[in-house]
């Protein structure tokens, strides 16, 4: 007991976050670099090209797991069915999850690595993200689907690279939040607003999908793509986790619900489609309405195992960058120079000033406007069709 007290105040400690940090951005600076070098392959072997990008794009996301998994030591506990269970893994998937949470990415991603499929996960990002070092380069070989959410510049974008997954060389799941944004009373207030105009169902614990970018991708990928896999995410005790409490190990423990949808069974007619979605999302209300009521989803309960190589990379990383940064940490400190010491003090202030700000951008209050500034237009242009 005193040997967990220990190491959980450890994990609270500024420099081990600073550590944490270091290791995640040199690494991905250096795994970056080595997708560049893969440019020469792509036209000579483009399967290949994909096959490596996917095995260096694991060594960037599994870090995030294993924040999760590892050192965190939050639990996953899975509902569905089984003969869905069989097929997790073995075929590509779109994932359609609720937005709710501020490390509701990390849980998708956990959920892609129990099932071996983590470094072929695809997203649909904002196009900016694509300039940003390590996430960004990482999804741009790993040919993640970026939009500018204006939808008259981005469906011809969106089509053409959603086509370019079609002869995909590995198993993917496309992982979308239907939503726009995280979900927050303000948002979900305007959201409800439209939803009244509109004549749909109004949502208690979900935003309006915004339908266009489903659409699409499920006319692009069938024949690609066998099955949505609806999944819909809360946390026990009604814990609302941060990734700041991730990064101080505090352990959570979350509960995934999913269904698997036949593609087949999907409508191709856009507008039929768009009604299959709202009324999708209607159903993932009722289900967090029975979570809310009963504290668990329904169907048969299954922990899906751990598998070890997320830690494996993440500490492969820690011994290969830790011992020189501490060698150089040494050096400066045995230098004698009070300039030398004083500058590297101010440098690892201004780094961890710098990462809690990126910290504080991930929480709900400061998230996108995308959703409410999306809602309100509609809303103008309901009141300007009305009159």
């Amino acid at each position: 007991m005193i040997r967990m007290g220990i190491l959980q105040v450890l994990k609270t400690q500024l420099l081990c976050h600073l550590i944490i940090c270091y290791v995640f951005l040199v690494s991905g600076l250096i795994i970056n670099l080595l997708q560049l070098c893969t440019l020469p392959l792509w036209p000579i072997n483009k399967q290949l090209a994909r096959k490596i990008n996917c095995r260096l794009g694991y060594s960037i996301s599994s870090q995030l797991v294993a924040l999760l998994e590892w050192w965190s030591g939050t639990e996953c506990t899975l509902y569905t069915a089984p003969e869905s269970y069989k097929l997790y893994g073995k075929e590509n998937a779109i994932v359609v999850l609720n937005h709710n949470f501020e490390i509701d990415f990390m849980t998708g991603w956990t959920f892609c690595e129990r099932f071996g499929v983590l470094g072929s996960s695809k997203v649909l990002a904002k196009k900016d993200l694509s300039y940003v070092p390590v996430i960004g380069w990482m999804w741009y070989f790993l040919e993640i689907v970026f939009c500018k959410r204006k939808w008259e510049e981005d469906r011809k974008t969106v089509v053409q690279s959603l086509r370019n997954l079609r002869d995909y060389p590995e198993n993917f799941w496309f992982l979308l939040h239907c939503e726009g944004t995280r979900f927050t009373e303000k948002k979900h207030k305007i959201s409800m607003e439209v939803a009244e105009k509109k004549g749909l169902p109004k949502l208690k614990y979900h935003l309006l999908p915004r339908t266009k970018g489903f659409c699409v991708t499920v006319q692009n990928l069938r024949g690609t793509v066998t099955a949505v896999y609806d999944s819909t995410l809360n946390f026990r005790n009604n814990e609302m986790p941060t990734l700041l409490g991730v990064l101080n190990g505090k352990k959570y423990h979350a509960d995934l619900y999913v269904r698997r949808i036949p593609l087949d069974t999907i409508p191709e007619d856009e507008s039929e489609c768009a009604a299959w979605l709202h009324k999708l999302y209607q159903e993932k209300d009722e289900f967090q309405e029975h979570y809310r009521q009963t504290g668990r989803f329904p169907g048969a309960i299954t922990s899906p195992p751990h598998r070890p190589w997320a830690l494996l990379n993440w500490l492969f990383w820690v011994c290969l960058l830790v011992y020189p940064l501490c060698m150089l940490l040494l050096q400066l400190l045995l230098s004698g120079s009070t300039f030398t010491v004083v500058c590297t003090s101010v440098f690892c202030l201004a780094v961890s000033v710098g990462i809690r700000w990126m910290i504080g951008q991930t929480e709900i209050d400061k998230g996108s406007n995308y959703g409410r500034d999306a809602n309100e237009q509609q809303l103008k242009d309901h009141a300007i069709v009305r009159s």
